[in-house]
C-alpha cells in the first residue's frame, strides 16, 4: 500500500496535496492492517463505513482548492473512555455493554472540526484501572513488538494502534501513568499534558482530579499539532485551564542550555531494573558533556507517592463510578422483582470486573467515618507536600527526568495475581498526576531482552513549549 512509508502528517499532507495518495486510500491502508492484526485486540469497534464515506467527502472537499484543516484527512483512534457522538463507548466494562455516547468529547469535537477521520475506538483495562491491558471485558492486547507480553495500560490499545501502525496517532487518558507507560512499553512516544490544557468534558471519570487525556504518536510534531488543537477553554468543563494555547507545532526547535533535576532515589531504587538505571544515568552524563546542567536532588518522598496516589484515586473512583447502578442506563441484572439494594448489588457485582469492584472497595473503606482522617486526608496532605517540592525544584531546574518505568513489558499474565507488584510498577509515573504537571516518554533505550524503554521528562505546569522542545532535541541526539 502507498501508505506504508507512514512518518508524519506533514509529509502524508504533502503527499495529498502533490496527489501521490488520498484520504480513501489511506483509509482503506488501515483498515486493512487492522484487518490483518485482528489478534492484537487493539480496536473494540471499527468504522469502517463512516471512516470511508468520511475520507471520500474530505478528497472532493480537496479538489475545489480550498485551504485543508491542521489534521486534514488523519486517521485517528479513541480509546474507549472517550465519547464520540452515535458511536459506542464502554469504557471497556460490562457495565456499559452495548452504550452509545450522545454526545462527543471536546477534544473530539477538536478534532473532527480540523478533519481529522475516526477510525475505531480502543481496548483499554476497565475504566482505565490497570497497567497491563488485561482487565478488559473485550479481553487482552498485545504487544505486537512481543505478542507475549502486555502493552502496558491503562491505554494499551491505543499504543499498539500506533505501534503497529493501525492509525496516524491516537488518544489515550492518563490518570497514573495510562499513556506514558503504554508509550514505554511499545516504544513510541506518548504525552501527558498539564492538568487542566485539554478539557475532560467527554472522558468517562475514573479520577477526576487526576484524569487527563493524552497523545499518542510517532514523532514529536505530530504530538504537538494534536495538543494545539485539542486545548483551550472549554464551558462545559469548569476545571479546563483558561491560559492561551501556544503554536507548539511553531516552536520545536532551541538551541537552549536546560538544567535537569534527576532522583538518586529514582535511579538507586531496588525495583528498577539495572540496564534501565544504568541507561538513564548515562544519559545525563551525556547531556552534561553537551553543555546542559544535570544535578542530583534529593527527594525523601518517592516511597509515598504510590500509597497516595492510590488512596486518592480510588475514593475518587467509588465516587465517580456510583453513577451505574443499572437504573439509567447500561447493564442491569435480568432478576426482576428484587428490592432496590439487592438490584444494585447484583448489577453492579456483574458489571464490574474484579480490579474495579478491588478499587470501589478500596475507595469506599477510605472515604468511611472511621478512616477517612487516617488514609483520605493524610493522603492530601502528602499530595500538597509533594506538590510544593516540585514548585521548590521547578525554580532551579527546567526539567526532572525520571525513568517511565522500572521494568520493560512484562509477560502476559506475570502480575495479575499480585495487585501490589502491579500497583507499585506506577512509582514513577503517578507524581506528575498527583502534582498536575505535564510529563512525556519518549523511546531512547533498548533493553537486552530486545524490549524498547524510554526516559521520562516532566516540566513545570503549563510549559508544554519547553517539553516538547528538548523531546525533540532528545529524539534527534
Amino acid at each position: 500500500m502507498l501508505l506504508i512509508e507512514f512518518s508524519s502528517i506533514e509529509q502524508y499532507h504533502a503527499q495529498l496535496e502533490e496527489g501521490s495518495i488520498t484520504c480513501v486510500q489511506a483509509v482503506e491502508h488501515y483498515l486493512s492492517r487492522i484487518a490483518d492484526t485482528r489478534h492484537l485486540n487493539a480496536f473494540v469497534h471499527v468504522y469502517k463505513e463512516k471512516a470511508l464515506a468520511k475520507a471520500k467527502e474530505l478528497d472532493e472537499y480537496r479538489k475545489k482548492g480550498t485551504p485543508i484543516g491542521k489534521l486534514h484527512g488523519v486517521v485517528i483512534g479513541l480509546k474507549d473512555v472517550i465519547c464520540y457522538k452515535d458511536h459506542p463507548v464502554t469504557a471497556a466494562s460490562g457495565i456499559l455493554k452495548d452504550f452509545t455516547s450522545i454526545y462527543s468529547a471536546t477534544a473530539v469535537e477538536r478534532l473532527i472540526k480540523e478533519e481529522a477521520i475516526i477510525i475505531g475506538n480502543l481496548n483499554c483495562d476497565e475504566f482505565a484501572m490497570g497497567s497491563t491491558n488485561e482487565n478488559s471485558t473485550y479481553g487482552k492486547v498485545l504487544n505486537a513488538l512481543d505478542e507475549t507480553r502486555v502493552p502496558g495500560g491503562s491505554s494499551g490499545g491505543s499504543a499498539v494502534a500506533v505501534q503497529a501502525g493501525l492509525c496516524m496517532v491516537s488518544l489515550g487518558s492518563d490518570t497514573g501513568g495510562s499513556v506514558r507507560q503504554p508509550a514505554d512499553f511499545c516504544g513510541i512516544i506518548g504525552l501527558k499534558p498539564t492538568y487542566g490544557r485539554i478539557s475532560r468534558y467527554g472522558l468517562i471519570a475514573y479520577a477526576s482530579s487526576f484524569d487527563q487525556i493524552g497523545i499518542f504518536g510517532n514523532n514529536v510534531k505530530d504530538v504537538a499539532l494534536l495538543l494545539e488543537v485539542m486545548a483551550g477553554p472549554d464551558e462545559f468543563d469548569s476545571t479546563v485551564s483558561l491560559k492561551e494555547v501556544p503554536a507548539y507545532t511553531r516552536q520545536l526547535s532551541s538551541d537552549k542550555k536546560y538544567r535537569f533535576a534527576y532522583f538518586k532515589e529514582a535511579l538507586d531504587h531496588p525495583g528498577i531494573d539495572p540496564e534501565i538505571s544504568k541507561a538513564i544515568a548515562s544519559k545525563i552524563e551525556e547531556l552534561k558533556s553537551q553543555g546542559h546542567i544535570a544535578e542530583k536532588v534529593d527527594f525523601d518522598l518517592l516511597d509515598y507517592i504510590v500509597p497516595a496516589y492510590y488512596v486518592l484515586t480510588t475514593a475518587e473512583a467509588s465516587s465517580n463510578l456510583s453513577r451505574y447502578d443499572g437504573i439509567k442506563f447500561g447493564y442491569r441484572t435480568a432478576n426482576p422483582g428484587i428490592e432496590l439494594t439487592e438490584f444494585y448489588k447484583q448489577t453492579r457485582s456483574a458489571g464490574f470486573g474484579k480490579e474495579v469492584k478491588r478499587r470501589i472497595m478500596l475507595g469506599t473503606f477510605v472515604l468511611s467515618a472511621g478512616y477517612y482522617d487516617a488514609y483520605f486526608t493524610r493522603a492530601q496532605k502528602v499530595r500538597k507536600l509533594l506538590t510544593d517540592k516540585i514548585q521548590l525544584i521547578f525554580r532551579d531546574f527546567d526539567f526532572i527526568l525520571l525513568p517511565t518505568s522500572p521494568v520493560t513489558a512484562f509477560k502476559t499474565g506475570e502480575k495479575m495475581d499480585d495487585p501490589i507488584a502491579m500497583y507499585l510498577a506506577d512509582i514513577y509515573t503517578v507524581m506528575a498526576n498527583l502534582v498536575g504537571v505535564p510529563a512525556i516518554s519518549i523511546p531512547l533505550f533498548k533493553h537486552s531482552n530486545g524490549m524498547p524503554f524510554g526516559l521520562q521528562v516532566m516540566a513545570n505546569r503549563f510549559d508544554e513549549v519547553s517539553l516538547l522542545q528538548v523531546s525533540n532535541k532528545l529524539l534527534q541526539d
